[in-house]
């Protein structure tokens, strides 16, 4: 970016500006080598400083010296079934031709960085943080008003009655102490161990099984506080239960009692380990239960954003090297408000919201399972251990994009708006204790999630001018629960949406989810409107969050060849519905596919002691348990990818393990499908065509598998959020000097991931989404003329 300032000659100032340095205790812009460089200063010493203090961004979209991309038809032809390879995966045409012949060329811009110094009302009396941009309070758990001194009251139990003594059931419910910050239930004072939790049935007696092999009942209308609190080690105690002892079974203790919250650990929760937070308070604060409280200086969910009160040699990747530019009043007030950073970066910029916590961290601090909603805890020596939640998803990418390069500080700068909301905290957390009970939502979830959105939707448009430039539609969301931005409010559904089920309702026109919870039929369209769950022309389905798999990376299982791909043509192993022992009861569970699969091809009994019509050796679909399921996929050469309640995580087994996917759901987009040429590595099947499914897999001939079965082997580690993982790698090596096993492997990966592909995906739109060609913006994109058709 090219300056293009107004100076003004003052002695006063220019002292002013050197007094600066010497408040080394409020900005350390002497620190090198991010502190501007003295010569800045010189430049006050001959009295001349800018007046306002920014920089003027210059009005040509184009930089000199850069390269003029030529007719990208003839320099990128598409291959086989019309993909254009970038970065080694098969892209739609027009996306891949885009993508070669301009994503590779982009130049750095020169962007201006906004460093807050707003104040917050009583430092926001030491129970919240400050949003130094806003200067607005972000409250601990239990705590809100203006300046966090509003202490609430949220209780474990819902009133109670003759017939329930605690309340009815709810999540919380407790028989003994109650913090009513976090409505979490302890054993309290008077016990041995006062910070010991008891959670959930823990607190109350058990009924026996009515008959042999029938599961054991809580009654939730009795406590149990005689065991509970008992010194006797005979009886089965818990909460002066000493874990010695325990363990050398020399007492007894109830095993109803676990340790269900996160930051603590061991069989009697004994053992204090770190909490998870959202990049675990980026080494700028601690981690309470969820909710990061940052060091003097920082704030934002993670504590990754600097104020003037933080060291510079300190601040993040994605702000150095900067050039500090003081604004000219600090002469005035005698100390810094804000600071200009000018940084150089390369496009597509995003600015992410810094929400108040309820949207995000206070889910995430209150949840009363340590596994919910997030995608590693840690052990008893902090060491970590991924989860399997397949919503995990949301928290990697929204770690990823809290440290990344492309992402800013200035909105004026930004080219898209992260809007960061957890729905799969909100939906596991639902019920979870009665301040947030779903009684004003007819039980219903999805109706719960809405109105989260909708609030988020409200905070963004008082507090910040940038939604209605577009009208939304440079604005993400990302939905992550079963069936997505179906419940979606009205109001947001111009912004391109992030999701896991590409439902476009040409088809399934309805909620396609067998659990009633999640059900959006019943939402009035007052406030859903009437749009689909996906529009593919602006939309995106990302993978689903997999656990890193060191033994399937090791192994190699994606590189596996055609010739050890013997086990089986087609394989499927899931939930076969209701036909099946154990299988869903809802007729409706995955719209029927996989029962019609199962009634065609499955080849295990099922409960008339049946195979499939056409059942057939090298044909595997079935309900039955895999003892090494990654293996059985990596020896298969198709992979059934169908519906469970909404989304599956099937397509992402399939990628990860080498399998060409086979797709049957009519009108749902997966993982990229609007962007990637899916011919080129998968096959699509139309529901009503299921009958003749094995006769269109033998029709493929051994080229044709050859080529889809390398497709998949380009692009597996666009299924892997290999750059949050390797976040966690390195703050893991920072902690402790070590790298663990599951890192090694990871940092030798170094193909695109999620996010390099999210990233590329979001370069494209900005310059090719038809509605930005109608915005004229005055910013620098680093690319040549030929390459801004949408923004000019």
């Amino acid at each position: 970016m090219l300056f293009n300032q107004k100076w003004k000659c003052s002695w006063s100032l220019a002292a002013a500006v050197a007094s600066i340095l010497a408040l080394v205790s409020v900005v350390h812009l002497f620190l090198f080598p991010l502190a501007p460089s003295f010569d800045y200063f010189r430049q006050a010493q001959n009295s001349c400083v800018p007046v306002n203090g920014s920089f003027q961004a210059p009005t040509d979209h184009v930089r000199e010296g850069l390269q003029p991309a030529a007719d990208l038809d003839h320099r990128f032809p598409a291959g086989l079934h019309n993909e254009v390879v970038y970065h080694g995966a098969p892209w739609k045409a027009e996306i891949g031709r885009w993508l070669s012949g301009c994503n590779s060329i982009i130049k750095e811009v020169s962007i201006v960085e906004m460093i807050g110094g707003s104040n917050c009302k009583n430092d926001c009396s030491g129970l919240g943080i400050c949003n130094r941009e806003l200067g607005q309070c972000r409250c601990f758990h239990g705590y809100s008003g203006e300046g966090c001194s509003e202490r609430l009251q949220l209780d474990c139990n819902f009133p109670q009655s003759p017939e329930q003594p605690y309340g009815r059931w709810v999540v919380s419910i407790c028989p003994a102490y109650c913090d009513t910050t976090r409505a979490m239930c302890f054993c309290g004072e008077g016990t041995k161990y006062p910070n010991r939790p008891v959670a959930e049935a823990c607190g109350f007696k058990v009924k026996l099984p009515s008959e042999p092999g029938a599961p054991m009942l809580t009654d939730w209308t009795k406590a149990d506080l005689d065991n509970v609190f008992t010194t006797n080690g005979s009886i089965r105690g818990w909460c002066n239960v000493d874990p010695a002892e325990a363990y050398a079974s020399k007492v007894q203790f109830k095993e109803e009692c676990d340790c269900k919250y996160d930051c603590l650990s061991g069989r009697f929760c004994e053992v204090p380990v770190l909490c998870t937070c959202i990049n675990q308070c980026s080494g700028h604060g601690h981690c309470r239960g969820g909710f990061c409280q940052c060091n003097n200086g920082w704030y934002g969910s993670d504590c990754s954003i600097p104020s003037v009160e933080s060291s510079v040699r300190e601040w993040p990747q994605w702000l150095r090297p900067a050039q500090i530019n003081v604004s000219d009043n600090a002469h005035l007030t005698g100390k810094v408000a804000n600071l200009n950073a000018m940084v150089k970066k390369r496009r597509p910029l995003i600015y992410v919201y810094d929400l108040p916590p309820g949207f995000n961290s206070l889910l995430l601090e209150g949840r009363h399972f340590k596994f919910e909603c997030v995608n590693r805890i840690y052990d008893d020596k902090n060491a970590t251990l991924w989860t399997d939640q397949l919503y995990g998803a949301q928290m990697a990418l929204y770690e990823s994009m809290l440290a990344s390069p492309y992402r800013t500080l200035n909105g004026e700068e930004a080219d898209f708006f992260f809007v960061p909301v957890l729905d799969s905290c909100i939906i596991t957390r639902a019920d979870d204790a009665p301040h947030l009970s779903m009684q004003e939502h007819m039980g219903l979830r999805s109706s719960l999630t809405l109105e989260f959105y909708k609030k988020a939707y409200d905070h963004i448009v008082e507090q910040y001018p940038y939604w209605n430039r577009s009208s939304g539609k440079d604005h993400i969301w990302f939905f992550s629960w079963d069936e997505g931005a179906c419940y979606a409010p009205k109001e947001i559904w111009n912004s391109m949406m992030l999701v896991h089920w590409g439902n476009t309702n040409s088809k399934h026109n309805h909620s396609t989810t067998a659990y009633w919870a999640d059900n959006w039929d019943g939402i009035p369209s007052t406030r859903r409107g009437s749009h689909p769950c996906f529009d593919p022309d602006k939309d995106l389905v990302l993978p689903a969050w997999k656990r890193p798999d060191i033994i399937a990376l090791s192994s190699k299982l994606w590189a596996r060849s055609r010739e050890k791909r013997k086990k089986a043509l087609f394989y499927f192993n899931g939930n076969l519905g209701p036909a099946y022992p154990k299988g869903r009861p809802e007729a409706s569970y995955s719209m029927g596919i996989r029962q019609k699969i199962a009634e065609e091809f499955g080849s295990s009994p099922n409960k008339e002691g049946k195979l499939g019509k056409q059942h057939a050796e090298d044909v595997i679909v079935t309900p039955l348990r895999s003892a090494n399921y990654h293996e059985d996929l990596a020896s298969s050469v198709f992979c059934g990818v169908f519906p469970g309640d909404g989304w599956s995580g099937r397509m992402e087994d399939s990628i990860l393990q080498g399998c060409i996917p086979v797709v049957i759901q009519d009108g749902i987009f997966l993982p990229y499908e609007n962007v990637l040429n899916y011919e080129s590595f998968a096959v699509r099947i139309r529901e009503d065509e299921i009958p003749n499914l094995m006769k269109i897999l033998r029709g493929f001939n051994e080229t044709e598998i050859e080529y889809k079965l390398a497709n998949v082997r380009k692009i597996w580690q666009r299924f892997l959020y290999r750059d949050s993982i390797v976040l966690e790698a390195d703050r893991q090596k920072t902690a402790f000097g070590h790298v663990e096993d599951w890192a090694v492997e990871f940092l030798r990966l170094i193909e695109d991931d999620v996010f390099a592909t999210f990233v590329q995906v979001l370069h494209y739109k900005l310059h090719n989404d038809p509605w930005r060609r109608h915005v004229h913006l005055e910013k620098e994109f680093g690319l040549p003329r030929e390459c801004l058709i949408g923004t000019n």
